[in-house]
C-alpha cells in the first residue's frame, strides 16, 4: 500500500483575529502552503491549537482544508485525545467530512501502560475506515510507544504510520526493524530533519514548513541525490528552527505566520504571546534567512 504522503506535511497553525478563528486567513495560508509544495495538512494538531478549539471551529476548519485541497494533497485531521470515546467519535466525524486520514496521539495525563495503548489505538482504528498515523510524542504525554507495542499496532490495516516526535534516532532504528517499509514514519522534530531523512524516514510533520514549506521540501528531495546539498539547506534553515525553540510551540511560528500576514498574533490561554524583543528576534532570523523575499 502507498504512502499517506512522503515528504513535508505542516501541522498548520490556527490563525485568530479579533480572538476568532479567521478562516479567511487559514484559506489564505493554506493555498500559500500548496503553492509550496507542501505535500499534505495536518489539521486540529498541536500546532493548530486543537486542544482550545470548539467542535464547531474544528469542524469548519477540515470543511476549509479539504476545499483548498480539492483531492490534490491529503488532509489529515488530529483527533487523538486521552478520551477514547471522544477520539472515536471525533475520528468518526472528521471521516464523514472527508478526510484522508487521522493523526492520533498517545493519552496524556491519564497515560496508560503499553497494553492500554494498544487497546486504546486498535479501538479508535476499529472504529474508521481511514488511515490512522500515531503519534508519540513523550515531552508533553510523558509516555512513547515501545517497539513491540508498534509491531502489534502496525499488523492493523488501518494503522499505517508513526509521527516520531521522541527526538531518540536510536529508537527510530528500534522501530524500523521490527516493521516493514509499506509503514511510513514521519519526523516530528524540524531541527534532526535530515538525519530522520538520512535513516530512512518517510518525512516530516513540521511546525516550521508553516512559513519555510518549499524549503523543507527541497531538503527531503535533495537527501537521496546529494546529501551534501541537503545538508547545506538543511544549515540555512537551522537558526529559524532553532529561535522557534524560545518557546512552547505554537507560541513563536505563530509570530511568524502573523508577519506573513496570516491572522494576528494571539494564541488561545493558557499559551501566552512572547514579549516584543523575543518576536523581534524571531523576525529577524526569518528575514535574515529568506532575505529579499518577504
Amino acid at each position: 500500500m502507498a504512502h499517506l504522503f512522503t515528504g513535508i506535511a505542516a501541522a498548520v497553525t490556527t490563525p485568530f483575529t479579533n480572538h476568532e478563528v479567521d478562516y479567511e486567513q487559514f484559506r489564505n495560508h493554506l493555498s500559500f502552503l500548496k503553492e509550496q509544495q507542501i505535500q499534505s495538512f495536518i489539521i486540529n494538531g498541536t500546532t493548530g491549537e486543537g486542544s482550545t478549539l470548539s467542535s464547531e471551529e474544528k469542524t469548519n476548519l477540515l470543511k476549509v482544508a479539504l476545499e483548498v485541497s480539492d483531492g490534490q494533497l491529503p488532509v489529515i485531521a488530529g483527533t487523538g485525545s486521552n478520551n477514547t470515546q471522544a477520539s472515536i467519535e471525533a475520528s468518526k466525524h472528521a471521516e464523514s467530512l472527508g478526510v484522508d486520514g487521522l493523526l492520533i496521539i498517545t493519552p496524556y495525563y491519564n497515560k496508560t501502560s503499553q497494553r492500554g495503548l494498544i487497546a486504546h489505538f486498535t479501538a479508535i482504528a476499529d472504529a474508521v475506515e481511514i488511515p490512522v498515523i500515531l503519534y508519540d510524542v513523550p515531552a508533553r504525554t510523558n509516555m512513547t510507544i515501545e517497539p513491540e507495542t508498534l509491531r502489534v499496532l502496525a499488523e492493523h490495516p488501518n494503522i499505517v504510520g508513526l509521527k516520531d516526535a521522541t527526538g531518540d534516532l536510536t529508537h527510530l532504528s528500534r522501530l524500523q526493524a521490527i516493521v516493514d517499509d509499506e509503514f511510513a514514519f514521519y519526523g516530528g522534530n524540524d531541527d534532526l530533519a535530515l538525519p530522520f531523512f538520512a535513516q530512512g524516514g518517510h518525512g516530516l510533520i513540521s511546525v516550521a514548513a508553516n512559513v519555510l514549506p518549499g524549503e523543507y521540501q527541497e531538503m527531503f528531495e535533495t537527501v537521496k541525490i546529494d546529501i551534501a546539498k541537503a545538508n547545506l539547506i538543511y544549515r540555512e534553515l537551522h537558526p529559524v528552527v532553532e529561535i522557534l525553540g524560545i518557546d512552547v510551540n505554537p507560541i513563536p511560528i505563530k509570530v511568524l505566520t502573523n508577519f506573513l500576514g496570516y491572522g494576528d498574533y494571539a494564541v488561545r490561554l493558557p499559551l501566552v504571546p512572547l514579549e516584543e524583543i523575543d518576536r523581534a528576534s524571531i523576525i529577524e532570523v526569518f528575514r535574515h534567512l529568506k532575505g529579499d523575499t518577504v
